[in-house]
């Protein structure tokens, strides 16, 4: 999941606040645990988005204030400057105090 208007999104700032949630997906309800990605791994994230979505990235792009090029190394970076969080089924695995 991206946020797209950065780091003071409201849902973004929740998710860092509380990672442990409840995702619906159509009619059916997840419990998930969010994890932060790394800038590095998100650009890769675009890098693999767009060309599979082209128009959509661009726009999306756009949207958000950046100018892209269209290249790899363009998409890259948008991704880098976006946080992206990573959701995982179910809860997370506790840690022993020993």
């Amino acid at each position: 999941m991206a946020s797209g208007f950065g780091p003071c999104a409201d849902r973004y700032r929740n998710l860092r606040r509380t990672p442990q949630d409840t995702a619906q997906i159509g009619r059916r309800f997840h419990a998930v645990t969010e994890v932060e990605l790394p800038a590095g791994e998100g650009g890769e994230l675009m890098v693999r988005y767009a060309p599979r979505h082209p128009r959509v990235a661009r726009r999306l792009c756009s949207y958000l204030g950046f100018t892209v090029d269209g290249s790899a190394e363009g998409y890259r970076s948008v991704g880098g400057s976006i946080p992206f969080v990573r959701l995982t089924e179910g809860a997370p695995a506790r840690r022993s105090d020993r």
